[in-house]
């Protein structure tokens, strides 16, 4: 079902992009509204008051203004999968969008969404829209206890002392516990994990030295970092996150070789059901390519820790049946289910 690509070069042409990658429309014409008269209705999979719902807001500000009425509707559950199946089953007429992510589309299929969706047969890809990186963190008072100040230095001490650290995810499955499961096969350290409910949970735990390191998502912890309460160790992208210019990326690590090509992060996109006719798919990608390149709205994106990433709609699908591949044997092996 799901094709490979080389998804370094892929992620190259959609890092940082400046300008959209499809022809703007101009002047375009609102898209139909739905039958409730409220315009385009934006499923936001999650809860209120997480990421990719702050990120969905400002997002709708400035795609009315090329595509007519946006309203955002929560349908969380199942970590996402709930409104992204939800979505597959809409009309394909537009009026009906996901804001999906990597956890939606490339990870829930395999440990239970598959039930639900195929997240390649049941959606049309839109757009890109954003990436926010991963950063493998210890509290301060953790790494000057332990003195671990380096990946370097981590990896030295877990070899050490077998089974004595242990790191937290805010759940099996998430990109955070994947990540450090995928640390753990690179470079050979013997690390418990800990699952909590929630970044929040994470962090107060890391703080609180109930546990030792974890991948967290620049989002949630961009205070503690300012703060000096947490120490970032490595990225876990490709490229060093703009907001952390002097941390660097486990892809540089030469003290274990392994960890070339590490990437393990969240990124962004708009989809909608399959059957979406080209010239509507073509519409809103050209609305969120000017959007994205509004310095308003690029402001906004970066205070949340996301980067910017238009693409076309081509372009998405083939992150997707990427990510897909690359996740599969981690997910499966982690043994993780949705509940």
């Amino acid at each position: 079902m799901f094709l490979s690509v080389n998804r370094r070069r892929l992620l190259a042409v959609t890092a940082g992009a400046a300008l959209p990658l499809t022809p703007s429309l101009a002047a375009p014409q609102a898209l139909a509204q739905n039958a409730g008269g409220r315009g385009i209705r934006l499923v936001v999979p999650f809860a209120p008051g997480g990421v990719i719902d702050a990120l969905a807001r400002p997002m709708v500000e400035r795609l009315q203004e090329r595509l007519g009425p946006l309203y955002v509707d929560n349908v969380a559950g199942l970590r996402g999968s709930t409104g992204a199946a939800l979505v597959a089953k809409a009309r394909p007429d537009g009026n009906t969008l996901l804001m999906g992510s990597v956890i939606t589309q490339a990870i829930n299929p395999w440990i239970g969404a598959g039930k639900l969706y195929d997240p390649v047969r049941d959606f049309t890809p839109v757009a890109l829209l954003a990436r926010i990186s991963n950063v493998l963190v210890l509290s301060t008072e953790t790494a000057r206890r332990l003195g671990i100040n380096s990946v370097a230095e981590l990896v030295m001490y877990a070899r050490a002392h077998p089974g004595r650290l242990t790191y937290a995810s805010p759940g099996m499955g998430t990109t955070s516990h994947l990540a450090s499961e995928m640390f753990k096969e690179r470079t050979g350290a013997q690390i418990n994990h800990q699952p909590y409910v929630g970044v929040n949970a994470v962090s107060k735990a890391l703080l609180a030295g109930e546990v030792d390191l974890s991948f967290q998502n620049l989002s949630s912890i961009g205070a503690d970092l300012r703060a000096g309460r947490l120490k970032a160790l490595a990225v876990s992208s490709l490229w060093r996150s703009s907001d952390l210019p002097d941390v660097p990326t486990l892809n540089e690590s030469p003290q274990n070789p392994r960890l070339a090509g590490f990437d393990v992060g969240i990124w962004i996109g708009l989809f909608g059901p399959v059957g979406m006719a080209r010239e509507q798919v073509l519409r809103i990608n050209a609305a969120c390519g000017d959007a994205l390149n509004s310095t308003e709205l690029r402001d906004k994106l970066r205070a949340l820790k996301a980067e910017p990433a238009p693409s076309t709609p081509e372009q998405l699908a083939a992150l997707v049946k990427a990510d897909l591949a690359r996740y599969k044997p981690l997910a499966e092996r982690s043994r993780a289910q949705l509940e």
